[in-house]
């Protein structure tokens, strides 16, 4: 394996500053952190990880979709095609520095990108698979129009939701996604329908746990959040409505909390293409969501890097913005929000030990951009990037020399 190294950075490790210092490399594998031999002009950080995409969508921008949306593209474009679109769009987050990802509403393919991109046949990010567990007329589900009648599968007993849970695990995925509430853009949904019975989700917790898979739970409401915590979820997903109670209860249990702000902000000020009803559940939402968001986080509540990019209405690349509006709504510092995006958003995923950190055995996944931006908010934007490491490899930009 070749050895590498930058000799004098200065590197925020995902915890603190640590200075400036000589970042060394060798295959996949941070080799040491040592003494600098000169002055630091550019800084490192480690790669960001989102805890929450959907990679199978159109990879082209939201500002050239071709009058294709999020309901429609799927229906009428090949799974082989979507999955190189989803390749793209894994590989454009990568470029923009964000080095890992999960998917949570994951199946086969996906699962199968991972494969490739961990075997070394194409370059690409680390790659979590999260499969989701829905009822009929739940809110994954209403993401197919009715007529629709070759639809993704979905889990109406406890045992059915068993029998899902063991397809995800044979296809090789590693997490679940569980719903416990609508959602926003869901056709004809509405965020206070129960998703799922408690016998149900009882079930899938059971047996994602019992597979090793962790637990993710899509809710907004207070109820939905509520039936999170007492069916021992992993981590939340929006989380819109938490009540103060609530966030005493997380922040004691650990559990992380991917807000995911900006998408919700778009649609509730109609700055993508979304239906009226979106538009409005959206507003609704957020309408209270900056306020109790920021109490959660003020008691301790661990929120981590969710953006529920898919290339539609969030791009892959616009995590940097999402960083920028928690320190926004949440009152977090520059690098606060990037401990969330980095070391917190890994260990939350299941990785903790392997990336999210500049440190000796781990993975070599890392940023060097200009300035110190753990410092300054400004400089927390993908114009700020000089070049992207991933798995050992350079993979945007250059290093410096």
């Amino acid at each position: 394996m070749t050895s590498r190294s930058l000799t004098s950075v200065a590197v925020w490790d995902g915890l603190a500053d640590l200075g400036t210092r000589c970042l060394s490399w060798s295959g996949d594998t941070i080799s040491g952190v040592g003494e600098p031999t000169g002055t630091a002009a550019y800084s490192v950080i480690p790669g960001l990880v989102d805890t929450h995409v959907h990679l199978l969508g159109y990879a082209g921008g939201r500002s050239n979709v071709r009058g294709f949306d999020t309901f429609t593209w799927p229906l009428v474009t090949l799974r082989e095609e979507q999955t190189l679109h989803a390749t793209a769009n894994a590989q454009l987050a990568m470029r923009m520095g964000v080095t890992t990802l999960r998917d949570l509403g994951a199946d086969e393919s996906q699962a199968a990108m991972a494969r490739v991109f961990d075997a070394g046949i194409l370059p690409g990010p680390r790659l979590l698979a999260s499969g989701p567990v829905g009822m009929t007329a739940g809110h994954l589900d209403l993401f197919t129009p009715r007529a629709v009648v070759d639809r993704p599968p979905t889990a109406d007993s406890p045992d059915e939701c068993r029998a899902l849970v063991r397809r995800w695990a044979r296809a090789g995925l590693t997490g679940i996604k569980t719903y416990t509430s609508g959602g926003v853009l869901s056709m004809g949904d509405k965020v206070s329908w129960r998703n799922h019975t408690r016998a149900e989700i009882a079930a899938t917790v059971d047996e994602a746990h019992a597979l090793g898979m962790l637990v993710s739970c899509h809710t907004h409401s207070a109820e939905g959040i509520q039936i999170a915590l007492d069916e021992g979820m992993d981590s939340i997903e929006h989380g819109t409505g938490m009540t103060p109670e609530q966030a005493v209860v997380i922040a004691e249990r650990g559990i992380t909390v991917a807000p995911t702000l900006l998408i919700n902000d778009m649609i509730a000020r109609a700055e993508v293409p979304v239906s009226t009803e979106a538009q409005s559940i959206a507003a609704e939402l957020v309408s209270a969501r900056d306020e109790l968001l920021r109490a959660a986080a003020d008691v301790g509540v661990r929120f981590v890097l969710g953006t529920d990019a898919n290339g539609y209405f969030l791009e892959f690349g616009d995590q940097w913005q999402e960083l920028r509006r928690m320190i926004e709504v949440l009152g977090y510092s520059p690098g606060r929000a990037l401990q969330a995006a980095t070391s917190d958003a890994a260990a939350a995923v299941g990785l903790g030990s392997s990336v999210g950190r500049i440190a000796e055995g781990f993975g070599a996944d890392f940023v060097v951009m200009k300035g110190r931006p753990w410092e300054d908010v400004s400089l927390l934007s993908a114009d700020n990037i000089v070049a992207v490491v991933c798995r050992g490899r350079v993979v945007s930009g250059a290093l410096p020399a």
